[in-house]
């Protein structure tokens, strides 16, 4: 029954997703993609071979108002790298490295050519390698390199790294030489041209997300469409790293505690959508859908993601920016508080300890210890005593008046879908 009624739940909920919101086509040019859904973007993910730079202004074709580069490469060709930062510096686009990127070798030119630029992965440097004995053409070539980062204010010191770097090595900027360098760098000093995305996106969730275009052209908005305050003057950097553009929304997962507020909303779309409209401040939700709860909350805010718990009747969603990678599946040992919880039973015997959890004071403390506990494999709470006891192995249940017992299994949850909010 349960089963039923989250795939009917879900079914309804992305059905309206599926008609209002297109999901993003994805065009390539060798290394470098754009998606469709975010046409400010341009990708690089792959080696700088002899065709990328060409490649790169075919890509700059496919995206006039390309803004970012994001950058994955382990380099490639010095002279088409060179090529490729030449066009992003006269664009004046922003380049970043992701947590999960790494940039080195030809592809640090391109980063550095950057009018703001981020690194938040790994960048790395080292001399040029060739297998010509032409001295001379290496030396033009580390003379149109030096020529080349010059034009882009890179400091001394990471062109000394780079050219004591054996070619054969690998120079991988630390944090502190990030901050000593001034690698990182913001584009407070530029100016925007035309109107930036808002901090917190275009769209809700599902169905919220046809909903949040028609309030974009209203000056009033209520609680279902409530619009969020534009960062006046966001640099493309900041709207990458900061602003959600897409959420992961996953069935039967409980992002429990870190609440901000929580109020009542009709499904979960509106819920995502109050909390889009927090400008910011909501990073993550949980929407209860036990139609048996009739009044008060059912949408929690939260600051952040918190911890993952098992629940059947919960929806929840995780705001994603453009920096962070789609989420993984994870695994749990859960407990759910609407399937796996007896009253009035005791599971005798199998006790982790000869004494009761000295910090668990009720059912629910209880439960999360045994949660959070490996060895624990079920709980057995007696509510007259307030004691909660850690079961290292299921008894056969037994009639126990004023007690709580729940057994724990393993679940794994991937997102149900990821939707842009672009």
């Amino acid at each position: 029954m349960l089963k039923l009624f989250r795939s009917t739940i879900l079914g309804a909920v992305f059905f309206a997703t599926a008609s209002g919101v297109a999901s993003g086509a994805e065009k390539t040019f060798g290394p470098f993609s754009i998606d469709d859904a975010n046409p400010s973007v341009i990708t690089l993910d792959g080696a700088i071979d002899i065709g990328s730079a060409l490649n790169f202004r075919r890509a700059l074709q496919a995206a006039p108002q390309a803004k970012l580069v994001t950058l994955n490469s382990d380099g490639g060709n010095v002279q088409m790298g060179l090529l490729i930062a030449d066009d992003i510096h006269q664009r004046k686009l922003a380049t970043y490295i992701s947590k999960e990127g790494g940039c080195y070798s030809a592809c640090a030119y391109i980063f550095l050519a950057g009018t703001e630029r981020k690194v938040d992965g790994k960048l790395g440097v080292h001399q040029i390698s060739s297998d010509s004995p032409d001295l001379v053409g290496a030396q033009l070539t580390i003379s149109d390199i030096i020529d080349v980062l010059n034009r882009f204010d890179t400091p001394m010191d990471v062109v000394s790294v780079m050219f004591k770097t054996p070619p054969d090595d690998m120079h991988v900027f630390t944090a502190e030489e990030i901050e000593r360098y001034g690698l990182n760098r913001s584009g407070q000093e530029k100016v925007v041209e035309g109107s930036t995305p808002s901090e917190m996106g275009t769209a809700a969730i599902e169905s919220a997300a046809d909903e949040h275009q028609q309030a974009a052209a209203e000056t009033t908005s209520n609680t279902r469409s409530s619009k969020p305050t534009s960062r006046v003057g966001a640099s493309p950097l900041e709207e990458f790293t900061k602003r959600p553009n897409r959420i992961a929304v996953y069935a039967g997962l409980d992002l429990f505690g870190d609440d901000i507020s929580s109020t009542r909303s009709e499904d979960a779309g509106q819920c995502a959508q109050a909390c889009l409209s927090m400008n910011g401040q909501c990073k993550a939700f949980t929407f209860n859908a036990n139609p048996k709860i009739k009044r008060g909350p059912n949408c929690f805010l939260k600051a952040s993601a918190g911890r993952a718990d098992g629940n059947s009747v919960a929806f929840s969603g995780r705001f994603l920016s453009g920096a962070e990678a789609d989420p993984s599946s994870i695994t749990l040992g859960t407990i759910d508080p609407n399937t796996a919880l007896f009253d009035d039973v005791d599971l005798p015997g199998g006790d982790l300890s000869h004494h009761p959890d000295p910090l668990a004071k009720t059912p629910l403390d209880c439960r999360l210890a045994c949660v959070d506990e490996k060895q624990c494999v079920a709980f057995t709470y007696i509510r007259v005593k307030k004691e909660c006891w850690l079961k290292g192995a299921i008894g056969t249940p037994s009639s126990g008046r004023n007690m709580v017992s729940g057994v724990k299994k393993m679940e794994s949850f991937s997102p149900a879908k990821i939707i842009s909010l672009d």
